[in-house]
């Protein structure tokens, strides 16, 4: 559900019925929570993906420091 959906939704009216302009504003209220939270999402999902590709790289490069010796001898204390 978008903010302009909530924004816009007609409900057909019925007596004795609510205030329309309290249907309204809180329809209103609702949809610019909507956007709010949507725009929250959209920053934090950047943010997460910010970290996972400063994590993959970190990762790379631990992973290149840290390789074992090509030639190993079985007492030299290495991998």
């Amino acid at each position: 559900m978008t903010p302009h959906e909530v924004r816009t939704r007609e409900f057909t009216a019925r007596r004795p019925g609510v205030d329309q302009v309290e249907v309204r504003e809180f329809q209103a209220r609702v949809a610019d929570e909507l956007a709010m939270l949507n725009e929250t999402v959209r920053l934090l999902t950047q943010e997460n993906d910010r970290i996972r590709r400063a994590l993959r790289d970190w990762q790379s490069r631990h992973a290149r420091e840290c390789r074992p010796p090509q030639e190993h001898h079985h007492d030299s204390g290495h991998w």
